[in-house]
């Protein structure tokens, strides 16, 4: 009986091995009738309208990047990338030099998170490196340290952070021993953030503002940005937060409000985040920037964006990339010429800065344009 069974195996396999290689050729799965130039074609028209469209507005043609900034929503400049394959544009160098090459080591042996690496940032290699100038227009090296452990009680469907409903209790000794290691790297700026800790009672504002605190009393110079969660809506703890010494209260939208139910961790709501970056700015208007960050490719429209850009100082811009098959689907990858249209609709908005790019990211050379911001400032002086 069980050398029947072998039998009928043997006779199955080699009848499927021999279909397999009579399969089809390439040919099989093209159309014949299809005309492959079409796609180009059709780029190649919305190019021309829109260069008519420039021209007609009396705009510089030779860059490419000027668009009406008086407009209401972006116009289609070219179409957006098929969501099947990463453009090209998309693409990053080999992250290397003596900036990034230090703060790695540094991390590595203080065992400090950092949402570069857990969020997988592409910018890694360019916030970590920074600039001296030669030659070029200097930009500070920028690190975002995340604080309260690697693991967070949200489930956001974008990002790629380890989630739990308990974490591991806090360190409390990391606000001490992060104020020391960024004292020692030397850098201008630095980015703190944290996981949702939505365990603890007070979110973990106290400990996040004391490791603000700690930094500053030992580098009072260094320029530090707060990117933080919701705190459950809590303005208490949002507070403690906020009246620490930062020069920079973030907390990113993520998406427009239609898509939020679908994007972010169902306990966060648009409305709240908007009310806490309104109580942020109110608590310290003189001398606090605040600033949000939207990822584009999810499938929202031009109004929709127009309406998120609202009600902060500052705003970063940047393309939703897959972290894993296991995250929402990118439904499209934005071109750069629409990314530059919106870098320059936010500008005539009134924002102190703006940076909108399929790389960017919302912590993306935060210290370079902060800095631009403060000396554009001093100047209309």
């Amino acid at each position: 009986m069980a050398r029947g069974i072998n039998q009928l195996h043997c006779i199955f396999f080699s009848t499927w091995k021999h279909r397999i290689s009579l399969g089809p050729s390439l040919d099989h799965f093209l159309d014949k009738d299809v005309n492959i130039l079409a796609s180009q074609t059709e780029t190649n028209n919305l190019i021309a309208d829109n260069l008519a469209f420039r021209q007609q507005k009396g705009q510089n043609l030779e860059s490419g990047q000027y668009y009406d900034a008086n407009a209401q929503v972006a116009p289609q400049l070219v179409p957006h990338w098929s969501p099947e394959r990463i453009p090209p544009w998309i693409k990053t160098p080999v992250p290397i030099g003596a900036g990034y090459s230090k703060l790695k080591t540094s991390l590595e042996s203080l065992k400090l998170n950092t949402v570069c690496q857990e969020a997988k940032c592409p910018n890694i290699g360019t916030c970590w490196s920074g600039s001296s100038g030669d030659g070029k227009k200097a930009s500070p090296s920028t690190a975002t340290i995340m604080l309260m452990g690697d693991t967070c009680t949200r489930g956001c469907r974008f990002c790629s952070v380890k989630t739990s409903k308990t974490p591991a209790p806090l360190d409390v000794n990391e606000p001490d021993r992060t104020a020391d290691a960024i004292c020692k790297w030397g850098v201008d700026y630095i980015v703190l953030t944290s996981v949702d800790r939505d365990d603890l009672p007070d979110n973990g504002a106290l400990h996040f503002a004391k490791t603000i605190s700690l930094l500053k009393e030992r580098k009072p110079e260094i320029l530090i940005e707060a990117l933080t969660g919701d705190f459950q809506g809590s303005l208490f703890d949002a507070k403690v937060v906020i009246l620490a010494p930062l020069n920079v209260f973030a907390h990113n939208l993520e998406t427009v409000e239609r898509l939020t139910p679908f994007v972010r961790d169902r306990r966060a709501g648009y409305r709240q985040s908007l009310r806490l970056l309104e109580f942020a700015k109110q608590s310290r208007s003189e001398n606090l920037l605040t600033k949000s960050a939207i990822m584009l490719g999810l499938g929202e429209q031009p109004e929709e964006i127009l309406q998120t850009m609202k009600g902060v100082d500052a705003l970063t811009i940047g393309q939703y990339m897959r972290p894993t098959k296991r995250h929402l689907k990118v439904e499209a990858y934005v071109h750069p010429e629409t990314f530059a249209y919106w870098q320059e609709k936010g500008q005539s908005l009134g924002f102190s800065y703006v940076a909108s790019g399929p790389l960017v990211r919302s912590s993306y050379k935060a210290g370079e344009y902060y800095l631009k911001s403060l000396l554009e400032k001093k100047n209309a002086l």
